[in-house]
């Protein structure tokens, strides 16, 4: 596969069915015990922010966002980031990554974007830890994987359990 072949569509363009196929195939069928889940209970994707990849005809990628809350400031969740495990490592999630920032600029939350993920990946597209020491999820979860990309002002300095919204 090229990126040249790369298409991306918004998330409505994938059947609910062929995107819990594909998480259960990169994440595995156990990964609705994860935090992250808890966190997104009851919520709805954001679909201007929400991506599918495809690579010709077939689905190479999702990536989906969620409207959470951090003591009632909202803001975005992103994730999951899935990407078909024959086509990882080769620019897809990095691809709907990208499309999903410039999105984000028009978003009325989307100067305030945080995630559980890897920092080593996700710090190419500014997600960090630095602004998350006093924030909580409801469950277990390591610290240095709750990260944040601010480009505002608004949620630097709260502290306080994340909820959907």
């Amino acid at each position: 596969m090229t990126l040249a072949a790369l298409t991306l569509a918004p998330l409505a363009a994938v059947t609910p069915d062929a995107i819990e196929a594909l998480l259960d195939r990169a994440f595995g069928a156990d990964r609705h015990g994860r935090t992250a889940y808890r966190l997104r209970e009851g919520a709805m994707a954001i679909p201007a922010l929400s991506f599918a990849a495809f690579d010709g005809g077939a689905l190479a990628g999702t990536l989906q966002c969620w409207p959470v809350a951090l003591d009632g400031e909202p803001m975005v969740m992103v994730g999951p980031v899935a990407v078909e495990p024959a086509r990882q490592n080769t620019g897809v999630g990095r691809a709907m990554m990208w499309a999903m920032l410039a999105s984000a600029e028009t978003d009325p939350f989307g100067d305030v974007l945080m995630m559980v993920g890897d920092p080593d990946y996700y710090h190419q597209f500014g997600f960090d830890a630095s602004g998350t020491a006093g924030w909580r999820l409801p469950g277990p979860w390591e610290p240095h994987r709750l990260l944040a990309r601010m480009t505002g002002d608004r949620a630097r300095g709260l502290s306080g359990m994340l909820a959907p919204r």
